[in-house]
């Protein structure tokens, strides 16, 4: 199994290419004003506030033209101080979309030794520190576990879970599952870009279901290494969520 370089450079690509259909509304719900701004502006920000990530590469669809969101965007670029970057690399899919980008990176010649982290757009609540935190716990495992090939921010679930069945009157709980061994994936999630970009063009050739960048590196054998992350890092997918991040995000001190 292949080992990882320490000392490499942190990149991040945050695929922003998606419709947000489950949220409504007449604009992807990333671009959609949270507050004064765009929601996808939270997480860029936290991520530009991360010293350890040197460039960031934001993923967006060919089509996309609606003129406030790219001016809030190209303004985001011009502060950066050349480490913001926006791509025409959105895809059919979210998979495709972070595919594409990390080619486009792998094209530009960032080595593919180094690491690179996957954050989604619909998660404003991220902060430099959780960012922090999955760096150097990757980091620390790596050099104790020579085959750790990256890892997650994810939270250990604490409701009780059930499995249902479903009915004319609609689902009905069939059994109780254990949850001591089941946690709900965040993200970023943080692996080797050459590594990553093999995972998913694999997975993209097979018809494999994936729904995070984790599942991908699994296929390939991986065992991602989990870290603890916050509730507050939820994804926003429907308008009860929306609801509960502008709380979480404007009037909590």
């Amino acid at each position: 199994m292949r080992t990882l370089n320490l000392n490499r450079a942190c990149h991040l690509v945050l695929p922003a290419a998606g419709t947000g259909s489950r949220l409504g509304g007449n604009l992807p719900k990333q671009f959609r004003l949270l507050g004064a701004k765009p929601m996808v502006a939270y997480a860029l920000e936290a991520i530009l506030n991360t010293p350890e990530i040197s460039s960031i590469w934001v993923g967006l669809s060919p089509q996309f033209d609606e003129p406030e969101s790219i001016r809030y965007l190209e303004e985001m670029v011009e502060r950066s101080q050349g480490r913001l970057h926006l791509l025409p690399t959105g895809g059919a899919s979210r998979h495709e979309t972070v595919l594409n980008t990390l080619s486009a990176l792998l094209n530009v010649h960032i080595p593919a030794d180094d690491w690179v982290l996957v954050h989604d757009a619909a998660r404003p609540g991220i902060t430099a520190g959780l960012i922090q935190q999955l760096i150097t716990a990757v980091n620390a495992g790596a050099q104790n576990q020579s085959n750790l090939w990256g890892g997650l921010l994810a939270m250990p679930l604490a409701d009780t879970l059930k499995r249902a069945e479903l009915s004319p009157q609609g689902s009905l709980a069939q059994a109780t599952l254990a949850r001591q061994h089941l946690w709900q994936a965040q993200t970023p999630q943080m692996f080797q870009l050459g590594l990553l970009h093999s995972a998913l063009t694999q997975a993209l050739e097979v018809g494999a279901e994936i729904t995070d960048e984790a599942s991908a590196m699994e296929l390939l054998g991986a065992k991602p290494l989990l870290v603890e992350g916050a509730t507050r890092n939820f994804k926003v997918t429907h308008p009860a969520d929306w609801d509960l991040m502008h709380t979480v995000l404007l009037h909590l001190p």
